[in-house]
């Protein structure tokens, strides 16, 4: 392929259109390309742009200075286009029904469809992703290949790490980076796919080879409007951007909590791939998993603590022994879609066992901070951010816990309010301690969004979290905006046996308001505070 100074391939226009359904005015013939874009402030000489409507801005405003910085053509939606600014552009016009559609269908052809070169294995679902992700990227290394890891934490592949803007990119940063791949020899894909981007038409170009749905429950709906719609979108993955013979994994557990009217997205999935006569016929099939027989992936006896899983795990080739670091119901399922993957891949069982057992954990998910140490509280910082990942999370330690369970939480700013007090009640009913902070409040204001979370807590006592923590009968919970603030006194007011839950921000090092972007880490302020105090062994609770 050949490339240009920038490295980046070069490609006759007509080629980039071929298969497109496109109306061309003005020449194209002799038009070589050298970078795809959506942005205008990147177009120049040998330049495509493509103007695509955003939810703030609409990229058509931005032809005329696309062209005038010289880009080599422009693509535009059939409608969108002011008649005067077309008569006034000398560059090539490419009138489309769908720009968006288009912009992916073109970025994948620029750089050679890179996704048919890669075994291509997306994972979408609101909780999990990012677990399974690390799991299966641990499970392909042990099994030979070469895996490359697109996801909310970052971009990894080849020796090197990338910091990760959105958990899907849009289309041109995501076929740049699959060809990039293929550059640098990676056999595997493992991408999270999210909601946004299916809706949004991010993957348009791009095919799978094996699918994993973990779950649904409550969480963009600010986007997606309501359950059924943010549903929808998720099963774009599956009837849109499969190959052909492609497999499904299907979690058909995980999905009660607050959002227990609605049990059974995973059934009600697999149900309706099953009944599509045009999915079955592209020779596509489906694999379950599940926490209980009947599913084609279970677990039977299962032992479970703090230090971790064990469990012996009925696959179709036959029951396998695992152990794991990782802790918690919800785990043992992001363990089992990783095996249904790895199952649909023909990955062999006992290096898949021993991936499991070597895995060290995931940044920011269940990660616990600090040494193993039995005078002092064990401290976990998690990601969990919706209702039902919470839930797991506290539910998952309340088992395990032989003190008190203290949550430090808040809500994120600019995003679905509704969540709001059922996070609050979801904690107020399993954690002993709840002390309610600051997120990532956004624009909003930081008070008006924790007073949102309070209306969940009803009925419990509010008392001054010092106070509360310093009497280890009482169960109740405290409002502190600062979340520095809130750790140190969480931290440094529990006890040996205690359990204390930082979560919602995980692996960010950031917190956002209207001032912008700071520094920080909810793990380095725990280590902080675990540093300076000398705990004292437990007193006796009631709870």
């Amino acid at each position: 392929m050949p490339k240009g100074e920038n490295g980046l391939p070069v490609k006759d226009l007509t080629e980039l259109l071929r298969g497109i359904a496109a109306q061309v005015e003005g020449i194209a013939g002799e038009v070589k390309i050298t970078k795809v874009t959506a942005d205008s402030r990147e177009a120049g000489p040998g330049v495509l742009f493509v103007a695509v409507s955003g939810l703030r801005v609409d990229g058509h405003d931005f032809v005329e200075q696309a062209a005038a910085a010289g880009c080599a053509a422009v693509v535009v939606q059939k409608g969108r286009l002011k008649d005067a600014v077309g008569k006034r552009l000398k560059a090539v016009r490419i009138v489309v029904d769908d720009t968006r559609r288009a912009l992916g269908e073109l970025a994948a052809a620029f750089y050679g469809h890179p996704a048919n070169r890669l075994r291509m294995i997306a994972i979408t679902g609101t909780n999990g992703k990012t677990t399974t992700s690390y799991l299966l990227e641990g499970v392909l290394a042990a099994a030979g290949a070469s895996p490359g890891v697109i996801g909310t934490v970052s971009y990894r592949f080849a020796g090197q790490e990338l910091p990760a803007p959105y958990t899907t990119p849009e289309a041109v940063q995501l076929q740049q980076l699959l060809w990039q791949m293929v550059e640098r020899r990676v056999t595997h894909v493992v991408m999270e796919v999210s909601s946004h981007a299916l809706a949004q038409g991010r993957l348009q170009g791009v095919l799978f080879d094996v699918a994993l749905f973990t779950n649904l429950t409550r969480d963009h709906l600010d986007f997606h409007g309501d359950m059924e719609s943010y549903f929808n979108a998720k099963k774009l993955l599956f009837t849109e951007h499969l190959k052909q013979g492609a497999t499904a994994v299907i979690l058909q557990e995980g999905e009660g909590g607050e959002n227990a009217a609605e049990l059974g997205w995973g059934r009600r999935l697999a149900g309706e791939l099953a009944a599509d006569a045009g999915w079955r016929a592209a020779k596509r099939t489906i694999i379950t998993c599940g926490m209980e027989a009947g599913s084609d992936i279970f677990p039977g006896r299962t032992v479970k603590s703090l230090a971790g899983i064990e469990a012996e795990v009925a696959l179709p080739g036959g029951v396998m022994p695992m152990a794991t670091r990782l802790v918690g119901d919800y785990n043992l399922k992001n363990v089992l879609g990783c095996l249904g993957v790895g199952t649909a891949l023909g990955l062999d069982m006992e290096r898949m066992r021993q991936a499991l057992g070597s895995f060290a954990g995931v940044p920011g998910r269940l990660e616990r901070v600090g040494e193993v140490d039995a005078c002092r509280p064990a401290v976990f910082v998690d990601y969990a951010h919706t209702p039902d990942a919470l839930e797991n999370v506290l539910t998952t330690l309340r088992e395990l816990t032989s003190g008190r369970l203290i949550v430090i939480f808040g809500c994120g700013g600019d995003r679905d309010r509704g969540k709001r007090p059922l996070m609050g009640a979801v904690a107020g009913r399993l954690a002993d301690v709840v002390l309610v902070t600051s997120d990532n409040p956004r624009s909003e204001s930081p008070e008006m969004i924790l007073a949102e979370i309070e209306t969940g807590l009803r009925g419990l006592p509010r008392l001054r979290g010092e106070a509360l923590l310093r009497r280890p009968w009482l169960c109740g919970y405290d409002i502190i905006a600062s979340r520095r603030e809130a750790i140190r006194v969480g931290v440094q007011g529990a006890q040996s046996g205690d359990v204390v839950l930082l979560s919602g921000k995980g692996h960010e090092c950031y917190q956002i308001d209207r001032a912008g972007k700071k520094f920080f880490d909810d793990r380095l302020e725990a280590r902080q505070s675990l540093a300076v105090v000398g705990f004292e062994p437990r007193k006796e609770t009631l709870r």
